[in-house]
Formats: structure tokens, C-alpha cells, sequence
């Protein structure tokens, strides 16, 4: 009797065993079905590709960013000290902070001395949905799409060359609507002041940075 007991408990303990180890399985297989159908999702953290339409990416929705405080405009300049004759690169620049102090968008009018044309580019936080670049807009003017060119750890960059019309345009206008979307997809919309623009673009810099650009290998 004693040894039918042993016998049953080790049976027991088998089967204890068998159905653990088929939960277990389950469990696992299950997880993976939930990651790989996670990884299907053209949206939210998985970047889209070339591969789906436009309806599969487009926003879902818009809404208002959070308040931000903004500086004003602000023009500074940069010189090589050991070139002769190098050009001055100048940059007119406004950035919005959260409550919380951190800076939340800057907008950089980046110009050359002689160049025809200048480059705009926005930093915005990182999170972001990449694929639609962000959307700008000069009061009431016909919108401007800007590409994502740089994602660094603490924020990306959108870029785009500013030709004179455009230029002309954020000089002679009130407000500049920025929208960018969000991992959920949804569009966030911000909008930044223009007034100043003009006068401290056209005006001297506020301060000029001379650099001495290293990069002399050969000694």
C-alpha cells in the first residue's frame, strides 16, 4: 500500500509538472504572438515606411500643444578667427519653454554672409511621429511641410532651405503655426510670434562669437 501511494504521488507530481510546463510554454508563445503583432503596427513607436498610404499614416485627430513662454527674437553671429576673409554665419532664433522651464521648440533663421538663400530648422523634443516632418504655417498662408533631416537623445531636428518669399513672409507676419504629430498620431499644433522678426533679423547681432574652427591633422 505503501509503495501504490508512492507510486500515486509521483504520478501527481508528474502530471503537476507536465501542466506547468505547458502554461509555461502558453505563456511564452503567447507573449511572442502579442510582440510580433505589436511589431505589425505601422503606427506609434514603429517608424512608417514608404510601403503604406497616406490614409495608414495620417493623423488621427488634432489638438492643442501645451503653453509655452516664449524669448524674444534674438540674433547672434559666428566668425572664424583664423581664416582670412571667412564669412559671418548668423543665426535669428526664438525658442518656447514649458512651465517646467524646459525648452520645449526653438526656430533658427540660419543666413551666410553673401549666401542667396538661408536654411529654417525647428527642434522639437524627441517622441515624435517622423514620417509627416512638421507642418508650418505663416498666418494664413499656404502650408509648408518641413522633413526630419536628425533625431539626436534629447530632441530632432527639421530642416528646410528659406528662400526670399519665405523670408518675406515671416517678416511681414504675425504668428507662425507649427504643427508637428505626436506617437499617437494625432497632430499637436503651436504657434509662435513673429513680431520682431524683422527688425532684429534686419538689425545688428547681439553678439558675434569668434571661433577658432580646430581640425589642422597634419600636425
Amino acid at each position: 500500500m505503501y509503495i501504490r501511494l508512492l507510486y500515486s504521488s509521483a504520478r501527481s507530481a508528474r502530471y503537476r509538472f507536465l501542466a506547468t510546463g505547458s502554461l509555461v510554454v502558453f505563456m511564452a508563445t503567447t507573449t511572442v504572438m502579442r510582440v510580433e503583432a505589436q511589431q505589425l503596427v505601422p503606427f506609434g513607436d514603429v517608424p512608417a515606411t514608404g510601403n503604406f498610404s497616406e490614409a495608414e499614416i495620417a493623423t488621427r485627430g488634432r489638438q492643442e500643444g501645451r503653453p509655452l513662454t516664449y524669448t524674444p527674437w534674438r540674433k547672434v553671429c559666428f566668425k572664424a578667427t583664423q581664416e582670412a576673409g571667412s564669412k559671418i554665419v548668423c543665426r535669428t532664433t526664438i525658442n518656447g519653454k514649458w512651465d517646467t522651464g524646459q525648452i520645449a521648440i526653438r526656430v533658427d533663421l540660419i543666413e551666410r554672409e553673401g549666401d542667396p538663400v538661408a536654411r529654417l530648422q525647428i527642434f522639437v523634443p524627441p517622441g515624435l511621429f517622423l514620417q509627416p516632418g512638421i507642418k508650418l504655417t505663416v498666418d494664413q498662408g499656404s502650408p509648408m511641410q518641413l522633413p526630419y533631416v536628425i533625431c539626436l537623445t534629447n530632441g530632432c531636428v527639421a530642416g528646410s532651405v528659406a528662400n526670399a518669399g519665405l523670408i518675406q513672409d515671416l517678416e511681414s507676419g504675425r504668428m507662425l503655426a507649427l504643427e508637428t504629430v505626436n506617437s499617437n498620431v494625432v497632430g499637436v499644433a503651436t504657434s509662435l510670434p513673429l513680431e520682431g522678426f524683422a527688425k532684429v533679423r534686419q538689425g545688428a547681432p547681439a553678439q558675434i562669437f569668434e571661433q577658432r574652427l580646430e581640425g589642422d591633422w597634419e600636425h
